[in-house]
């Protein structure tokens, strides 16, 4: 590692990350946003978490899967989640695309494959 990587990493070892410290108290949760602001703030969770989501839509089907893009739009009916489903044999290629209108809730139901690894601990593996 060069004297400047070196540097950059020891800079930012001491720097906080709430969001990854957020990230590992999801899972389990189960969100019922009641704004539409609440909505958006969940399913940028769900997009930052590194877990299975299960999205309830406003018709009661329920959709399992990993969030894999969002698109933020200027209201509720033009943004849209992406979402690979975990179906159990369901065409590992399929991507469903869903409009935030159409989400009711959504629950953090599938374990974060990275909880507990901190930016911490791959600063200290790596310097």
């Amino acid at each position: 590692m060069s004297e400047p990587q070196r540097t950059h990493l020891e800079a930012h070892a001491a720097a906080p990350v709430p969001a990854a410290a957020e990230r590992d108290l999801l899972q389990g949760l189960a969100l019922q946003p009641t704004t539409d602001e609440e909505l958006r703030d969940a399913l940028e969770k769900a997009f930052d978490y590194r877990g299975d989501v299960t999205i309830t839509l406003r018709d009661g089907t329920r959709v399992e899967g990993y969030v894999f893009d969002r698109l933020a739009g200027p209201t509720l009916a033009a943004s849209c989640v992406r979402i690979i489903p975990n179906t159990p044999g369901a065409d590992p290629r399929a991507r469903l695309t869903i409009a935030y209108s159409d989400v009711a809730s959504l629950a953090f139901t599938g374990r974060d494959t990275a909880a507990g690894k901190s930016w911490e601990a791959w600063v200290k593996k790596y310097l």
